[in-house]
């Protein structure tokens, strides 16, 4: 018998494109979120409660991409050209993928611009994989 499921997408299936070429795996993004402002107002002669419309659409102040620390340098360099002076903002998208590399969502932050990189927490003891992390301002989520 032929069922037609409607699974959920799985959250561990993503790329990361920057000016659409993918950029590395990374392990982990956050900042995928989205929250339309509430204005609310008293409308004359109807006392039961308050009207809300909905407003503008705000992202958080940043987006963060974490991925295990090799050699590929492109977002390092990206990072060191901005706190030298050399302001660079390109687009950035977090597209969620299928078993079979077909994008099912797609999220593209404009004028991306990354303002903060953190670097592996360094033990002797421990065996785990070193992990960079980048956050990004952006100027909102394009249509």
């Amino acid at each position: 018998m032929a069922s037609n499921r409607n699974d959920p997408f799985g959250a561990f299936r993503y790329a990361v494109e920057i000016d659409q070429l993918v950029v590395g795996g990374f392990s982990e993004v956050s900042g995928l979120s989205f929250e339309a402002e509430v204005e609310s107002f008293r409308e004359g002669g109807y006392n039961g409660n308050e009207r809300q419309l909905a407003g503008a659409i705000k992202a958080p102040a940043r987006l963060v991409l974490k991925r295990g620390l090799g050699d590929a340098l492109e977002l390092w360099n990206w990072f060191r050209a901005v706190a030298g002076g050399r302001m660079q903002r390109r687009d950035l998208s977090v597209l969620l993928i299928d078993a079979n590399r077909k994008e099912l969502r797609r999220w593209k932050f404009t004028r991306a611009c990354p303002v903060k990189w953190s670097g592996p927490e360094l033990r002797a003891k421990g065996s785990e994989v070193s992990v960079e992390s980048l956050e990004f301002v952006h100027e909102g989520l394009a249509p």
